[in-house]
């Protein structure tokens, strides 16, 4: 590699793979939907050269592929789909036509390694067993986000039966966490709720949580060393919200709520935030869509990672390692009110 094109750029994958790549020597051309926010991200890094853009309309940017030799596609529709309401249109034309038409014109403009940021939605396992890349959801079995990254799987290996030349495989990312989620993604929202004392109570579910730059690392391992038409786990380790929160509060230095909310209660929570969320536009940590999701994936979350190991040298920094440089970015840009970092955390920053 050595000039490369990044879709979604400034989101929390996006910005972490840009600055691992930067670090490596590569020009990046990065696709932001709005040049403000990713001169906000990449002000002060060199060789980023900004492409604004949206995956709606790949060809109005099409242009700026040229004289690349990667696309990395960590762009997709996601956390407006469980807001209420249908979005199954977005999700379509976003993560499926959006991902049939960036390869097709990678292809066209020269480009022979495409590495695309699937996910562990693709994937399915009785609760409690271990979840490896042959273990496929069935697309029955999805709900709308679930199903849209299903079908832009089908598109790279469907493309690939049609063009020997072109490599591509497939990252699958758990939920992911650390510094620079301005988003805020799930995991950021959860950690500004949990440090300003918003969140009300434990809710159910299990979780794969993995550090973003890992995930960045694993998709720059694949472009030098994944197989053609591979998926590459890179999902992290298990854990519930019981267990996630304590070492979030005990890191933040905050209380956090012991108990669990009961789930018919959680249901009007959910309608409240979601009609809140509908109101202001504001991010909200749970709507009925993400519950619906929570309690029909609890226990999904085991994922063995012995290929991508193997193949690509995938390894993950500790949870609190993760969670230590979350909060410390978030304290740092001022996004807590109320808050000071313990002694501890102080002196770690």
């Amino acid at each position: 590699m050595y000039s490369v094109f990044v879709t979604g750029a400034t989101g929390l994958l996006g910005n972490n793979l840009v600055r691992e790549l930067i670090a490596r020597g590569y020009a990046v051309k990065a696709l932001v939907r709005s040049r403000a926010k990713g001169e906000q991200q990449f002000a002060k890094l060199p060789r980023v050269e900004l492409i604004v853009g949206d995956m709606a309309d790949v060809e109005a940017f099409a242009p700026a592929l040229q004289g690349c030799d990667t696309v990395f596609h960590t762009a997709a529709f996601f956390r407006d789909n469980y807001k209420g309401g249908s979005h199954w249109k977005a999700l379509e034309k976003i993560n499926v036509t959006g991902t049939r038409e960036l390869i097709d014109q990678a292809f066209r403009a020269g480009i022979r390694r495409f590495i695309h940021t699937s996910s562990i939605a693709v994937l399915d396992g009785a609760p409690g067993t271990s979840i490896d890349e042959t273990c496929l959801r069935a697309e029955a079995d999805a709900d709308d986000y679930y199903r849209s990254k299903i079908l832009a799987d089908r598109v790279i290996l469907s493309f690939l039966q049609d063009h020997p030349e072109m490599h591509a495989c497939m990252v699958l990312p758990g939920w992911m966490w650390g510094p620079a989620d301005i988003g805020p993604t799930s995991s950021g929202q959860l950690v500004n709720d949990v440090v300003n004392g918003k969140l009300p109570g434990l809710i159910p579910g299990s979780f794969s949580v993995v550090d973003a730059r890992d995930v960045a690392l694993a998709h720059i391992a694949a472009a030098d060393h994944g197989r053609r038409g591979e998926r590459y786990l890179a999902a992290g380790r298990h854990m519930t919200m019981g267990e996630l929160v304590p070492v979030l509060g005990r890191i933040a230095g905050v209380k956090t709520p012991a108990r669990q909310v009961p789930l018919p209660l959680l249901y009007i929570l959910a309608a409240v935030q979601e009609l809140y969320a509908r109101i202001t536009r504001k991010p909200v940590l749970l709507s009925m869509a993400t519950l619906r999701l929570l309690v029909r994936e609890a226990g999904r979350s085991r994922f063995n990672h012995s290929k991508s190991e193997q193949e690509l040298g995938v390894r993950f920094r500790t949870l609190e390692r993760t969670i230590s440089d979350t909060v410390a970015w978030y304290r740092e840009h001022d996004w807590f009110k109320n808050y000071s970092a313990p002694a501890s955390q102080e002196k770690r920053t």
